[in-house]
């Protein structure tokens, strides 16, 4: 069962119909080619990172003779981002002001849907009015003036 990771945008009326839910886990395609797969989520610093990072670590095999230490180099940046792609993910979408529902368990992203959906509407504050443990103020009643002796005056005598 694969673990999602629920976003909800920033200030928005409907959050539970604008979330994002972010699968935890190992991206195969982040592992292949990290720039484009950065660069199909709009992470656009990190892709720019990893462009300079592979570029480097070519030229670093062709200049310095590292025959293949600099695709096991590359490998190895590949299965970084392979492995914490999501996680750059959850960081830009909270550094854009989403904040992070909770998460969810489902056997595919269609039933995390489903499950999300039902969670976010039944703890939504419209669902159900939150019961008062501590009465509101404005409901007390009124204090009497006149307290004699600490007993107050029956109302309508003075």
């Amino acid at each position: 069962m694969a673990s999602y990771v629920a976003m909800q945008p920033p200030a928005a009326a409907d959050a539970a119909g604008d979330a994002v839910l972010v699968r935890d886990g190992f991206s195969w395609l982040a592992f292949l080619v990290p720039p484009l797969w950065l660069l199909w989520h709009r992470l656009w610093a990190e892709a720019a990172l990893a462009v300079i990072l592979l570029v480097l670590l070519s030229a670093l095999g062709e200049i310095a003779g590292f025959g293949l230490t600099a695709p096991l180099a590359s490998l190895l940046v590949g299965l970084g981002f392979g492995l914490e792609g999501q996680g750059l993910r959850v960081a830009a979408l909270r550094r854009r002001g989403w904040r992070e529902w909770g998460v969810v368990q489902a056997e595919s992203a269609d039933d995390a849907e489903l499950r999300y959906a039902i969670e976010a509407e039944a703890l939504s504050p419209q669902a159900a009015a939150p019961h008062r443990i501590v009465p509101d103020a404005a409901h007390a009643r009124h204090t009497q003036a006149g307290l004699v002796l600490g007993l107050p005056h029956p109302s309508g005598k003075s």
